[in-house]
């Protein structure tokens, strides 16, 4: 069996995965599938970080989803929707990116500050064109990062707005008291800094935040960054404007712009996995063409970083993947209407995609600083749904529980695993079909997925199966660790598009799932369309 691109043991003259394993237990039939998790070879930190999300001022993301208004009937903290505060809180949000998206490059955030009733409406111009009161601005996000745990990262308007501006927003957030700003901020409720270190100049400066070219993206950034202040012994972390999936010519222009003056502290990268599907209405065929964009992803975080590398060998500049995920089209126009632009239903499909990208994620730990999930609730890839402005109701989506099973992942130490599963070459250049890539032809279904981590006699294996026909059985075999024991859940259904809705809130969750450990192996069941994760007790 060869061994895949993506799992090559850097050791010159390793042994073939045939000869590493053990004798299989299970028949040599369609669904075996054989592995190696090497425990002892190292990758990186997997940063809480790559577990981040993203919320913008776009349909019912904010509001309705996230602020339903203190006077509201729905249950709620202050404005707040106390469901989506208490599953947030459970889920673990390390970072939460705001007001934008394509919004950030038209938002002035004095508008969003002060007395709630005397805030101007403003006109959402990029999405929909809907007013909007501004009830939920800079003093309501940080309250609500505050609630569920989240640290804060703000997108400054760069297309609109000007680094006067930004140096302001920054002094209102973080300088203690006694400017006129600091005391702004002190009555509207917060006399205490919130101390933001992360800072977005500008968003998706190619397209909506200006159609810059990329050296004109960098030369804002280089103007913007001199008038980044220090306020409260906060030094900003700026993050740079990348790209639109996997354009290296952006890169070189926007870094060379650079050499010679202040480098990003984070550089952006935007890539989604497109399809033109509604969200309940996906053929098998048209799914594996969007699983199999993940590669593509895959690609651009390793590319991206070794051009990065090129320019900046100690890697002091993070790459961020900020936003990503499944970008579904033909919403109907009732459900928008209900619920709000880009409103999409989260079904099992969506859950493998996430397992999907956090599996490359753990693979390519050493090489990302941040990714975002695009968006928290109810626009695109959510975590939560709920059924609109007036309704009540909040659903735990099918990728809420992808997160939760890639959680105990967090902060461990991603080791290299290597799969005989087929992998077919990436793609040269940019998938058709939108944003973020549509079908490829010549490519073949997707198939396995491994990544693991460890810490200390711990070890986390997650496995998924991206098939809808095939029933895999997988036996690892673990190397530098004795394994003693050990547990798994998983998240499945057969149907692609199933999901929990509103009436039946918990069809796809996570149940408990058989698990074989021996000394040096693990054998688990991985049904069609299915993630799990496995925690292996070792020596």
């Amino acid at each position: 069996m060869p061994i895949t691109r993506r799992r090559l043991i850097q050791s010159a003259g390793a042994a073939s995965l045939a000869s590493l394993l053990p004798r299989a237990v299970f028949s040599q039939g369609a669904g075996a599938r054989k592995a190696v998790i090497h425990a002892d070879q190292e990758i990186g930190t997997i940063r809480p970080e790559l577990h981040s999300h993203f919320a913008e001022h776009l349909g019912s993301c904010v509001y309705g989803g996230i602020w339903v208004g203190k006077k509201s009937s729905i249950p709620n903290i202050n404005g707040y929707r106390q469901a989506t505060v208490d599953y947030l809180k459970e889920l673990g949000v390390p970072v939460l990116r705001w007001p934008g998206g394509c919004f950030a490059d038209d938002y002035h955030w004095r508008d969003g500050v002060g007395p709630a009733e005397k805030r101007p409406k403003t006109v959402n111009t990029n999405w929909g064109g809907y007013t909007e009161d501004n009830s939920f601005g800079t003093n309501e996000f940080m309250e609500f990062c505050k609630l569920i745990g989240a640290e804060p990262y703000l997108a400054a308007n760069v297309g609109t707005g000007s680094p006067e501006e930004m140096r302001d927003w920054m002094e209102y957030c973080n300088y203690p008291s006694g400017s006129t700003l600091s005391d702004l901020r002190a009555a509207g409720g917060s006399p205490e800094p919130f101390r933001v270190r992360y800072w977005g100049v500008g968003n998706e400066l190619w397209g909506c935040g200006g159609n810059f070219r990329a050296e004109q993206a960098a030369a804002e950034f280089r103007h913007f960054a001199t008038f980044a202040r220090v306020f409260g012994n906060v030094r900003p972390f700026l993050v740079g404007c990348g790209p639109n999936q996997n354009n290296l010519a952006w890169t070189r222009g926007f870094m060379d712009t650079l050499v010679g003056n202040r480098q990003p502290d984070g550089y952006s990268v935007h890539h989604y996995s497109d399809a033109n599907l509604p969200p309940l209405a996906y053929t098998p065929e048209a799914m594996y063409a969007q699983f199999n964009t993940f590669r593509r992803v895959e690609q651009t975080i390793v590319q991206q970083r070794n051009l990065l590398d090129s320019y900046d060998p100690n890697r002091r500049v993070g790459l961020f993947l900020d936003e990503w995920g499944v970008w579904d089209h033909g919403i109907s126009a009732d459900d928008e209407r209900r619920n709000g632009r880009l409103w999409q239903q989260q079904t099992m499909r969506s859950a493998v995609a996430a397992g999907l990208g956090l599996n490359a994620f753990n693979r390519q730990a050493d090489k990302l600083y941040m990714c975002n999930i695009a968006q928290m609730v109810n626009v695109l890839q959510s975590m939560l749904i709920t059924d609109g402005p007036e309704g009540k109701n909040c659903v735990r989506t099918t990728s809420y529980y992808a997160f939760m099973l890639f959680k105990p992942h967090r902060t461990k130490t991603s080791v290299h695993t290597q799969s005989d599963a087929s992998e077919a070459p990436l793609a040269n250049g940019p998938a058709a079909g939108g944003r973020g890539g549509g079908k490829q032809a010549t490519e073949p279904p997707p198939d396995l997925s491994v990544s693991a981590s460890r810490q200390g006699n711990q070890l986390i294996v997650t496995l998924v199966n991206p098939r809808h026909d095939t029933d895999m059985q997988v036996d690892c075999a673990v190397r530098g660790v004795s394994c003693r024991s050990g547990s798994a859940q998983i998240l499945h259904d057969p149907d692609l598009n199933a999901y929990n809705s509103f009436d039946n809130q918990n069809r796809v969750t996570i149940k408990p799932h058989s698990v074989n450990v021996e000394q040096g192996r693990v054998a688990v069941d991985l049904p069609r369309l299915s993630v799990v994760t496995v925690t292996v007790e070792a020596a």
